[in-house]
């Protein structure tokens, strides 16, 4: 069995041969860490670029900024216009190809722009096999992901970003608000804004890790399971402030949270009951 001492050195190892990488830094722990080690093992031929878009909350941008001045690497931030992409906006199961590939599209002369060997983003080991439409997109653009290619998976990921002391060891994995919007259901700037509102009123409730699902007229909060008790408890402030946004219901799901949910009803034929 590897351990994750030797996997570590591996990824070094594998990111020193690259020579210099762009790494499409998103701020969340799995790039971070692979921005960190790039960063340790090639000095300034490691630099971040990181998406700036209506899919994203502003706090992400600000997040992703601080953490790579932590680092201390080279930070670009590069305007992406998902929604301009009809392919995108029309929001069919592949929605993340397109995502990908609008962000590749700028990072790809970038590179070039800057000297740059490759192109690296933080897909992980846990993704292979699962519903990842921008992998496709990555292996068009020739965009590395050296955490898949050491076999290096979230758990792994997490420890080792404690043991480095990253800020963001324990954060929770979070998505683009675009993939809170249930397939087949247009992508717009006024829902996208809507659900990133709904989402700060929770976060400043106190809760970590959560979704706030839209179903055009519904809002579908995930929590976990634990967590489910605590909303009930915030009932009336939830409900309230969800309707003053504009939906018409405001429900729980009692199979609370989990990361691509909304993955679920492409691959079924069932009804899907809201909760």
């Amino acid at each position: 069995m590897v351990t994750l001492e030797e996997k570590y050195l591996h990824l070094q190892e594998h990111l020193h041969s690259l020579n210099s990488v762009l790494v499409a830094f998103s701020g969340g722990v799995d790039s971070t860490l692979l921005l960190k080690v790039a960063y340790d093992v090639l000095g300034d031929r490691a630099i971040a670029a990181t998406a700036d878009s209506e899919t994203y909350p502003h706090e992400e941008l600000a997040q992703a900024q601080e953490l790579a001045a932590w680092i201390g690497c080279q930070h670009i931030v590069v305007q992406t216009n998902e929604l301009q992409d009809e392919a995108y906006a029309s929001n069919q199961p592949d929605r993340c190809y397109h995502c990908k590939k609008t962000l590749f599209t700028e990072l790809e002369p970038l590179a070039q722009q800057l000297g740059l060997s490759v192109i690296v983003y933080g897909a992980m080991a846990d993704d292979v096999g699962t519903h990842r439409p921008g992998h496709q997109a990555a292996a068009e653009f020739q965009i590395r992901s050296p955490l898949i290619e050491t076999d290096i998976g979230k758990t792994e990921i997490r420890e080792l970003a404690r043991r480095l002391q990253l800020p963001n060891w324990n954060k929770p994995s979070y998505a683009c608000l675009s993939s809170r919007i249930a397939y087949g259901e247009r992508v717009t700037a006024d829902k996208l804004h809507t659900l990133d509102d709904a989402e700060r009123f929770l976060r400043g409730l106190g809760f970590t890790q959560f979704r706030v699902r839209h179903h055009d007229t519904i809002a579908r909060i995930e929590v976990p399971l634990d967590m489910i008790q605590r909303v009930v408890e915030h009932r009336e402030t939830i409900v309230h402030h969800l309707k003053e946004l504009g939906y018409t219901y405001v429900t729980l799901d009692l199979q609370g949270f989990r990361s691509g949910s909304m993955n679920e009803a492409p691959q079924s034929q069932d009804i899907m009951l809201i909760v």
